[in-house]
């Protein structure tokens, strides 16, 4: 497979409506030659009206004429435009040294012994769930939950016996529970859709 198809195959969808595109990006695409290279590349092309790649969040925003060219078109026009740029303009992604992902991997691999597990065996059906359980974002959606679930355990005694009976009383105690209970949400369905 070519360099060009392993980055298109890293281009994620977060944000579509009509006329409008916004993509992330792999981080090797977001160098200034490159990035450069791709809003030139993308303006050019019939029925885009702007492209404009944001290096630091690695997205790329592109609006664009419904009459002229679709969603679809749009896409296979980036696609293309990879395979045109120089090999010069597209950089290894440096490690990243934030977070907890680099730890999280390095534990996956002493659980998940080296090479195939045998096919229908027990070790072959938990890797998939122990790949997907050891990710950055999994361990912050149980932190979060678990954070949730204290607060609630810590409280529940003025949520029976005060909250639930004089509930005008403390509105302001309901209020901003209903308001981290809503930023819970929020985050969790601003998360699946990335």
């Amino acid at each position: 497979m070519s360099q060009a198809a392993q980055l298109a195959q890293r281009v994620i969808v977060l944000h579509r409506e009509p006329g409008y595109l916004r993509l992330e990006l792999p981080g090797e695409l977001c160098t200034p030659d490159a990035s450069v290279a791709i809003e030139q590349g993308m303006a050019g092309f019939a029925g885009i009206s702007s492209a404009a790649v944001d290096r630091g969040w690695k997205r790329i925003s592109i609006r664009f004429d419904q009459g002229v060219c679709s969603a679809a078109q749009v896409a296979r026009q980036l696609f293309a435009l990879l395979q045109c740029l120089p090999a010069s303009t597209i950089e290894p992604e440096a490690p990243a040294s934030n977070g907890i992902q680099p730890l999280l991997d390095k534990f996956k691999a002493m659980l998940t012994p080296a090479g195939e597990a045998p096919v229908g065996s027990l070790q072959a059906k938990i890797q998939p769930i122990l790949a997907s359980a050891l990710t950055e974002k999994a361990i912050t959606n149980f932190l979060n939950d678990l954070v949730a679930f204290y607060l609630i355990k810590a409280h529940w005694d003025l949520i029976t016996k005060r909250w639930l009976q004089q509930p005008l009383a403390y509105s302001n105690a309901w209020m901003t529970t209903f308001y981290l209970v809503f930023l819970l949400v929020r985050y969790r369905k601003t998360h699946l859709n990335k």
